[in-house]
């Protein structure tokens, strides 16, 4: 049985999707584990006036896919209370306070408080206003605030609302979560770097050529048109989750793993992230829109004939370009990126290509002969491990090479058990560990960069959109930001059966 962990979650949104898909089921995950035991509770507030039955019905049913002991799933769910609740009425905080308190006493939750908006960013502020004026803060435990992405929606606004919330909440008691760190592997990027002289060694500009990091979906933007019109692909996955990879790609190795040096290191590399000027967006940065296209035999259609998505709408669907760190071990080594809706398959990766021989002997026995780029994959979704791709003899008479792979994959009973990212990530909370949430100081220097080319963007006419088809990898100019290197991408499972 696991230590148990003793807290109060109010959930603010605890009706919306998120709840349903994510938090409810990963809090069940940890009753199941033995994290959560007899001393928590959960109160979901929505405007929606629901009884605390129709909650627990629908976190009952929420539990569906995990296929639950139908008594533990009701014991589980007996734990989670409803009030209405509109979080611009300072008199539902008063209510909000006393069934807290109520709570506290019946579960024995010694103070222990859990605040977590699952619902829009414009209410952030709102919410960490009356939290703390209405006095539902208990300083008896610990108070943490969780806070979803969008995280404003450039660098101004980001400041605003983050000013709104250090106004109720210290800094080591924000938790802004952005789910892809607590991927597990994600977080063996670490493990990788740190635990392997061999890679370690060689993780420098004198080894590496560059750097590949491509999150790529299948699936269109779906239901969330309204939300993608004033979002788009920058800031929706390049601002956050791609930057936080590169982010521990590049970090130096910390004195400790502990939360705070890892985070000293993440911070002072984003320090050195290169903030381009308004031309360098324009050369390193290219975006794109998915067309229809008729792919395994479906008729896919144009982002544009989504739902709550303008007729002429400029928003980019795709984002390819190049990120450079300004220091010792990464002067010359292009982080080159790419995220994108309906692209060939879904597969979140990132490639390091080493730099080749300066000379190749096997030429002089067989001038046909090149050697193959050395490749590392750290495979992250949805198949999880890493490949290093080496050169070896053929087999037979002379002395031709071909690529050879020395692979590791997870078991389909690892990956199995393996904790989702939000179980992790909750555990993480309830623990008080912030290693995989995100510090302020890295997301302002994140915005100032993804800030740059958004204003380029909007102040010149978009390409002439859609220019992807459904299905493909994205649009040629992707591919022609590399050929200007002298580089390709890696990944292509248009045209080879890479994983």
């Amino acid at each position: 049985m696991q230590d148990e962990k003793v807290a109060l979650f109010i959930i603010f949104g605890g009706s919306g999707d998120l709840a349903r898909r994510k938090l409810y089921p990963s809090l069940f995950r940890l009753y199941q584990k033995g994290y959560l035991q007899k001393h928590f509770a959960v109160i979901g507030t929505a405007r929606r006036p629901w009884s605390n039955d129709y909650y627990q019905q629908i976190v009952f049913d929420s539990l569906a896919s995990l296929n639950p002991d139908a008594e533990q799933a009701k014991e589980f769910a007996s734990h989670f209370y409803y009030q209405s609740h509109d979080v611009t009425n300072t008199e539902h905080y008063v209510v909000l306070r006393e069934l807290a308190q109520k709570l506290d006493t019946q579960y024995q939750l010694a103070g222990n408080r859990i605040f977590y908006m699952a619902m829009s960013p414009r209410f952030f502020g709102t919410i960490a206003g009356h939290l703390k004026s209405e006095d539902v803060l208990d300083d008896r435990g610990f108070n943490r605030l969780v806070i979803e992405k969008p995280f404003g929606h450039d660098f101004a606004s980001a400041q605003v609302l983050n000013e709104d919330i250090r106004a109720s909440f210290a800094e080591n008691q924000i938790y802004r979560i952005d789910h892809y760190l607590g991927k597990e592997m994600v977080q063996n990027i670490s493990a990788i770097r740190f635990g392997n002289n061999i890679i370690e060694s060689l993780w420098n500009n004198r080894y590496i050529d560059n750097i590949q990091i491509t999150l790529s979906e299948a699936l269109g933007v779906e239901e969330r048109g309204g939300y993608y019109e004033n979002s788009g692909a920058l800031r929706d996955m390049v601002q956050n989750h791609i930057s936080q990879i590169a982010t521990l790609l590049a970090m130096e190795p910390p004195v400790s793993f502990d939360a705070a040096d890892i985070r000293s290191e993440k911070i002072k590399v984003l320090r050195s992230l290169h903030i381009g000027t308004p031309e360098e967006a324009r050369q390193d940065f290219v975006r794109g829109q998915y067309g229809a296209a008729t792919v395994a035999g479906e008729a896919l259609d144009n982002y544009r004939d989504a739902a709550q998505v303008a007729p002429e709408s400029k928003t980019e669907t795709f984002v390819a370009g190049k990120m450079t760190f300004e220091n010792y071990r990464w002067a010359g080594v292009p982080f080159y990126i790419r995220t994108g809706k309906r692209l060939a398959k879904k597969a979140t990766r990132v490639d390091v290509v080493f730099k080749q021989l300066p000379m190749n002997i096997f030429q002089s026995v067989n001038k046909q002969d090149n050697l193959a780029e050395n490749v590392l994959t750290i495979y992250i979704e949805p198949t999880e491990g890493f490949t290093l791709q080496l050169n070896a003899k053929r087999v037979g008479q002379g002395f031709a090479t071909r690529p050879a792979a020395l692979t590791f994959r997870h078991s389909s009973e690892a990956a199995t058990n393996t904790p989702e990212a939000y179980e992790r990530l909750l555990l993480d909370i309830l623990n008080g560990d912030s290693t995989n949430f995100t510090h302020w100081d890295e997301l302002a220097q994140t915005w100032r960069f993804a800030d740059v080319i958004e204003k380029v963007w909007a102040s010149e006419p978009a390409p002439d959109f859609p220019n992807y088809l459904s299905g493909s990898m994205g649009p040629a100019c992707a591919d022609e930001l590399l050929a200007r290197d002298g580089r390709h991408w890696v990944y292509d499972p248009t045209q080879t059966d890479c994983e």
